[in-house]
């Protein structure tokens, strides 16, 4: 069950089976983001979170360190979707919230806020911005299972393209901007461009905004300029 109030029961997922290829195949999870490496930095947000932490990873023996409940992808193709799966297929909850290990700057709150978001008939529930749906910052219902194993046999591995058969329910930019003005939370970093710019934000960083949101963002912070 989830420690969240009044939502249902879900629990808590990071998919860390990425092949890194972007990154000179080093594990993403375990840069340091200032003092603290980025699974450290999302498992200190699931904790207090989640009574259920599930870690999908095809390389086990890496995560012994944490109180995780560790497995490995159902199906042997590695993408979002097989990872997302396998998280629902394992996961003693009917609901379960996904983050990649990639994204440093997740914020407590805007966990809380998809959980909190979660109701009955809803299959999806994920936060949308002007640049489209975070469906690696989401909850998912186990009754996307069967849909999901049918595209994953089809080779179709875009998380969205089920989007049209189930019933999604997306939260606004102004309210995810409320508790995350920059939206930090979606940044995630895939080269090592990324990672300068992660370490850029850190260092200089504003609470207002802005110059932040500059770094981690420069095509869109242009755009609103």
């Amino acid at each position: 069950m989830t420690k969240t109030a009044n939502a249902p029961s879900c629990a808590g997922v990071i998919l860390a089976g990425g092949l890194n290829s972007r990154f000179s195949g080093c594990n993403k999870a375990f840069i340091d983001i200032g003092e603290r490496r980025i699974i450290d930095n999302i498992y200190g947000v699931f904790k207090p979170v989640f009574d259920e932490i599930i870690l999908v990873t095809n390389q086990p023996m890496d995560y012994l360190g944490w109180d995780v409940t560790i497995v490995t992808d159902v199906y042997p193709v590695r993408s979002s979707l097989t990872g997302i799966y396998s998280g629902l297929f394992y996961a003693k909850n009917p609901f379960i919230f996904v983050s990649a290990c990639d994204t440093p700057f997740l914020k407590k709150e805007m966990v809380e806020t998809v959980v909190s978001a979660i109701e009955p008939g809803a299959a999806v529930v994920v936060p949308q911005t002007a640049n489209g749906t975070e469906q690696l910052c989401a909850a998912y219902s186990k009754t996307c299972l069967s849909l999901m194993e049918r595209q994953i046999r089809e080779e179709i591995f875009q998380i969205k393209h089920m989007f049209r058969k189930v019933r999604v329910k997306k939260i606004p930019e102004p309210i995810l901007r409320e508790i995350d003005p920059e939206l930090v939370s979606f940044f995630n970093i895939n080269t090592r461009e990324d990672y300068a710019k992660a370490k850029d934000w850190l260092a200089g960083h504003h609470p207002s905004g802005g110059h932040g949101a500059a770094i981690l963002y420069p095509e869109r912070y242009a755009k609103e300029k």
